[in-house]
């Protein structure tokens, strides 16, 4: 973050100098306040008590999978192992997460967890390059986020990595099924359609990738998210069709809206996140779209 310069223009242009919070708990506070706009997580609990310790943040994200916030309160503190041993405990404890989301959501978004991928978020002032390397060799997802206060009114989030997942296949333990027997998944969405529309679909995904370092593939049961700290780009595989489904704004695309190009499902119900509707049926398609992606990637 040493490249990132913040100057305020209010009167005299100054630059902006870096701090951290003097107490980490002002720091927990803040985000568990802030979670869904940070982070598109909603909060469920502060300091959750597992035999062995506490978890600072429990949440569940837009793609419906629980994550764990762990805040780095010295440079010698091993936050990343604390959230490994966090998430390992909450594979075995389902249960007790679907009581605590229960009780805070209910049981419509109870039932609608997805252990697929399960996330830990670590923040910190500043983390090492051992930190990053130990990261990428686990192969879960856990993302480091750098953090930065400017004064008492700005702060600045980075993510250090890009988590190099693979999803958690579950059968159905503790009579919690994965999967619904009239849903297939996406992984058999996508091996039963045509040769051309797969090369279509890892023409998107490379393309979405491309877009930034900090985009990562998370592949659900039913859909496949591109996110970087939020959703960019949700996809679903029809026998015929792809469909992506972006956080935009609706009513800023009409003009697509009237050529067939997108639709508008705000209130409609589909996998993952996003309100703007793009179905394609070729490559040819998606090249006349590929500037939304670009947008929903700037925008998020």
């Amino acid at each position: 973050m040493g490249d990132i310069n913040v100057f305020s223009i209010n009167e005299d242009v100054s630059q902006l100098s870096p701090s951290s919070f003097q107490l980490e708990r002002e720091l927990q506070m803040l985000i568990e306040n802030n979670m869904s706009t940070f982070f598109g997580v909603t909060f469920l609990q502060s300091e959750f008590s597992i035999p062995s310790g506490r978890i600072d943040s429990l949440g569940i994200d837009e793609n419906y999978c629980p994550v764990i916030f762990e805040y780095k309160r010295s440079q010698n503190e091993n936050v990343i192992n604390q959230g490994l041993f966090y998430l390992d405990w909450l594979m075995d404890h389902k249960a007790e997460f679907k009581l605590l989301t229960i009780e805070k959501l209910g049981m419509k978004i109870a039932n609608k967890i997805d252990w697929s991928i399960p996330c830990v978020i670590c923040i910190a002032n500043d983390f090492t390059k051992f930190d990053e390397h130990a990261v990428n060799q686990m192969q879960k997802n856990i993302k480091l986020i750098k953090y930065k206060k400017f004064g008492n009114d700005l702060i600045l989030f980075e993510q250090i990595n890009t988590p190099i997942i693979k999803p958690i296949v579950e059968g159905n333990e503790g009579g919690m099924s994965i999967k619904k027997v009239a849903d297939k998944t996406f992984a058999e969405q996508l091996e039963g359609t045509s040769n051309e529309l797969r090369e279509t679909y890892y023409s998107i995904r490379d393309y979405i990738l491309s877009l930034g370092d900090d985009v990562s593939e998370n592949q659900l049961k039913l859909y496949t998210a591109f996110k970087n700290i939020r959703n960019i780009v949700c996809v679903e595989i029809r026998q015929k069709t792809i469909l992506l489904y972006l956080r935009l704004n609706p009513n800023n695309y009409l003009e697509e809206q009237e050529a067939g190009l997108v639709r508008d499902v705000s209130n409609i119900g589909h996998w993952g996140t996003g309100d703007l509707e793009i179905t394609l049926k070729s490559a040819d398609e998606f090249e006349q779209i590929k500037y939304l992606i670009d947008q929903s990637y700037n925008e998020n």
